[in-house]
């Protein structure tokens, strides 16, 4: 069999411009990566491929001739997903087409009952490595689908039947995800600096409602073997010579014990030069202390923390509980040993108005992270959040996920109207936050492109706005930015499918 997975070219530019940081997914690399090697199995990460998507597909398509196509996407990238399968369709009528990813597993019947159903073949539920395994080799003749736990497939009369979902898997059987001559796509990289992905782990046990993570793995948090966590590290830093590695853990630091075995196993290998990036809670990174000098000291540089909002009462109503405190002495440990804080901000709860916006962004900027990463709640399918806020009557898009990425209000507050949500999230960020500044550690990390943006870059978009904002004022320049934002996600040579 040859197989072609394929993930989508949709961007979120929430921290800096779409461009300059396109990271492989591991996903699609890990599914592929645990198909039995008799099967050809190709990668192809379309974030490489924005301006020409079409024409690209066309091309490997019709080089490969693959049997089966995996497509990966969350709910904001579904409406390109679909394009692509119907693309893929008329390029090669005969071949099969299985989607997975979040909205594949949310929205599984909601999927099978709609009209673009006709482009879809499979859909995987969950976790994707067995599943996937398993229906390449029932494709081969080798399996059954009716046999395999969280596939949906259509039967004889063309309905979609949905298997019961599979357990969580046991990750120690779990074998490399491809990072060779089969990923056709190249050129990853976080600014200037080559990039790959690991996991050390899968899921999450907090209980953050606005979330998706438990529908796809329960609230549970399992772990790789040290062993396998090295044998990654390995792969990405001997065999890539990439020195820059994204952990995409959901939350890594669930297991203090465990990350300190980690970072001793790390700084034991002698690896120079490593760069980790990871993502973590406020309330661990402030209470172990320890862990986080471990952290530093094994190469991890920048930590994303959940710090969300400033405000008690939209803390509580997204489940997270006050962490107030907990945000401010997480980022004190972590620039105590060098490493950046991208602090994470949620914006729009029900109580928000716009001196709420106005004061979490100053909150943001009292207690001193590096960048920020700002969003608007969002409703997502089946989550706890979505269940609020339409008992609220407070979601006005309910159906447009191409909008569900967190740059977009689809809900209004019970102060604010949904476009003067969408002007204040992005008016009091300008006001309040200004240009972004690096912060010391990482003009040492990043010297290169530090100083391209601080000489080149900033200087040119200073003048520019100057320029604009003489012309258009606050109002020009926040509609000029939205047609951008419009536009940055729509693919003309997609258009017609």
């Amino acid at each position: 069999m040859k197989v072609l997975l394929v993930s989508m070219p949709d961007v979120v530019p929430v921290l800096v411009h779409e461009a300059a940081v396109h990271i492989p997914n591991l996903g699609i690399a890990s599914i592929g990566g645990n198909i039995d090697p008799e099967h050809d199995v190709f990668l192809v990460d379309l974030i490489r491929k924005r301006r020409s998507v079409k024409k690209y597909l066309s091309k490997v398509i019709a080089k490969i001739e693959p049997d089966l196509v995996g497509l990966s996407a969350m709910a904001w990238q579904y409406d390109t997903c679909v394009r692509i399968a119907h693309l893929i369709k008329e390029l090669r009528p005969e071949v099969k087409i299985v989607i997975g990813g979040y909205h594949a597993t949310l929205m599984a019947e909601e999927i099978a009952a709609s009209s673009e159903a006709r482009w879809i073949d499979f859909m995987v539920r969950g976790e994707g490595e067995e599943v996937c395994r398993r229906l390449v080799n029932s494709l081969a003749g080798n399996d059954n689908p009716a046999d395999i736990p969280s596939l949906s497939f259509r039967n004889n009369t063309g309905v979609f039947i949905h298997n019961p979902r599979s357990e969580n898997l046991d990750l120690s059987t779990l074998k490399l995800p491809i990072r060779d001559k089969r990923r056709l796509t190249w050129g990853y990289h976080l600014m200037s600096s080559s990039i790959e992905t690991l996991e050390t782990s899968r899921g999450c046990t907090r209980s953050c409602n606005f979330c998706s993570m438990k529908n796809m793995y329960g609230r549970t948090f399992r772990t790789y073997p040290i062993s396998r966590v090295l044998a990654d590290i390995d792969d990405i830093y001997y065999k890539r010579k990439v020195r820059s590695i994204f952990i995409t853990d959901d939350n890594m630091v669930l297991s203090p014990s465990r990350v300190i075995e980690l970072c001793d196993a790390i700084i034991a290998k002698g690896y120079k030069k490593l760069k980790l990036f990871v993502q973590a809670d406020c309330i661990t990174m402030a209470m172990r202390e320890d862990m986080v000098a471990k952290m530093a000291e094994a190469g991890f540089c920048s930590v994303f923390l959940g710090i969300e909002n400033g405000s008690k009462k939209n803390l509580s109503a997204a489940g997270k509980g006050d962490i107030v405190r907990a945000s401010k002495k997480a980022i004190e440990n972590c620039h105590k040993y060098g490493m950046m804080v991208i602090g994470g901000l949620i914006f729009g709860f029900p109580e928000d108005d716009v001196q709420s916006i106005k004061e979490n962004y100053e909150f943001f900027k009292e207690i001193g992270a590096d960048a920020s990463y700002c969003q608007i709640i969002t409703p997502y399918p089946k989550t706890g959040m979505r269940d609020y806020l339409l008992s609220e009557n407070l979601i006005t898009n309910k159906t447009d996920f191409k909008k569900y990425n967190g740059l977009w209000a689809n809900v209004r507050t019970k102060f604010l109207e949904t476009e003067e949500l969408q002007y204040h999230f992005w008016y009091q960020r300008q006001v309040v936050l200004g240009w972004w500044k690096p912060p010391d550690t990482m003009r040492r990390q990043g010297r290169l492109w530090i100083s391209i943006w601080r000489f080149i870059f900033k200087p040119f978009l200073k003048l520019h706005y100057r320029r604009v904002m003489k012309k258009y004022g606050w109002e020009g320049r926040y509609k000029r930015e939205i047609e951008r934002l419009e536009r940055m996600n729509t693919f003309d040579d997609l258009k017609d499918y």
